[in-house]
């Protein structure tokens, strides 16, 4: 549900607003020009995989370990990760044991990808991170995404690790997204890169790929976790996806250790609160990014048309903040950091 944004806040770390789907995979009104400083990578040459998966390759070392997926492109604007991947592909980069899988998800969104007008292709017909329940997935509803959703889980039902390589919108530290389940938990902690790990319970308006079920059963071991590396189209995020990939390849073994810098002591926080704008007049208080604490509760910072949004604790973490949200859209997390 939508949080009561007054001087106390009700906890509610899902939305369940009647249009939640809609809300949160639309976009948002009157942008900011947001610039393209990275080159639209060339997918074409991994476009007919190896996998009978159109995208997907894989690379077996023939020894026994873990099989990692290498994800990118699950919204078709994120165009960091099919950097990096296209990259390592030409590196003819192969594990030192186990699988190493590099996939490209949502590539009809991909294709409609325009420097000029980056904001519209995140998608085709709908949010290829929503679609990862058993509903919707064994159900008779059709979809671009979602077909594409059907014709990537056999593959995923194979993964003993699958990182998932995103960006965001507005300025904002880099984090990784654990997800409500402990494998995903204990996973983001031993990379640590970036050293800020977010737990929350998901969307309203679908599960996404780290909400799946086979990485959120206790009984599973496999773990699935999310890097929101930066801001869209950034050289820094580029950078960003290529440190955690290879934090995580020498975590699995699967790439040498040899010289690779020390993780960062990571930081666990849990969203507490998700704020939804149920105006056209969100404002905050001055211009946030992602990532900044607020060191005490009941700090004003925003107005929901005539409302107040305070903090609700002390050190309260801003999580990817949204500076152009309108009614029904999700404005700002709110997180607080674990012990």
């Amino acid at each position: 549900m939508s949080v009561e944004r007054s001087n106390d806040l009700e906890s509610a770390p899902v939305e369940a607003s009647p249009a939640a789907n809609a809300a949160d995979c639309a976009v948002p009104q009157d942008l900011p020009n947001f610039p393209v400083s990275v080159p639209t990578p060339d997918i074409s040459p991994w476009l007919t995989g190896n996998t009978g998966i159109p995208g997907f390759t894989t690379r077996d070392s023939g020894l026994p370990g873990p099989h990692v997926v290498l994800n990118c492109l699950t919204h078709g604007n994120e165009i960091g990760g099919a950097i990096v991947l296209s990259q390592m592909l030409r590196e003819a980069l192969a594990p030192a044991i186990g699988k190493l899988t590099f996939g490209f998800a949502n590539i009809a969104a991909f294709e409609r990808f325009d420097p000029a007008n980056p904001i519209v292709s995140r998608f085709v017909e709908e949010d290829l991170n929503r679609c990862w329940d058993d509903i919707q997935l064994f159900g008779v509803r059709r979809s671009l995404e979602l077909d594409r959703a059907r014709e990537i889980r056999p593959l995923i039902d194979t993964a003993d690790i699958v990182l998932d390589l995103h960006s965001m919108l507005w300025p904002s530290d880099p984090l990784l997204l654990c997800g409500p389940a402990a494998q995903g938990r204990h996973l983001a902690l031993a990379i640590a890169t970036p050293p800020l790990v977010v737990a929350d319970q998901g969307h309203a308006g679908g599960k996404r790929l780290i909400d799946y079920g086979r990485f959120t059963e206790p009984t599973v071991a496999a773990a699935c976790i999310l890097v929101e590396a930066g801001q869209h189209w950034e050289p820094g995020t580029v950078t960003q996806m290529r440190a955690t990939i290879d934090a995580l390849l020498r975590y699995t073994n699967q790439m040498p250790a040899a010289s690779a810098p020390t993780p960062p002591m990571p930081s666990f926080a849990e969203v507490t609160h998700v704020i939804t704008a149920r105006t056209n007049r969100f404002v905050f208080e001055r211009n946030f990014r992602g990532g900044d604490r607020i060191p005490l509760a009941h700090t004003l910072i925003a107005h929901d048309g005539d409302t107040e949004i305070f903090t609700p604790y002390d050190d309260c973490i801003l999580i990817m903040p949204s500076h152009k949200p309108s009614n029904g859209h999700t404005a700002i997390r709110l997180a607080k950091v674990q012990e």
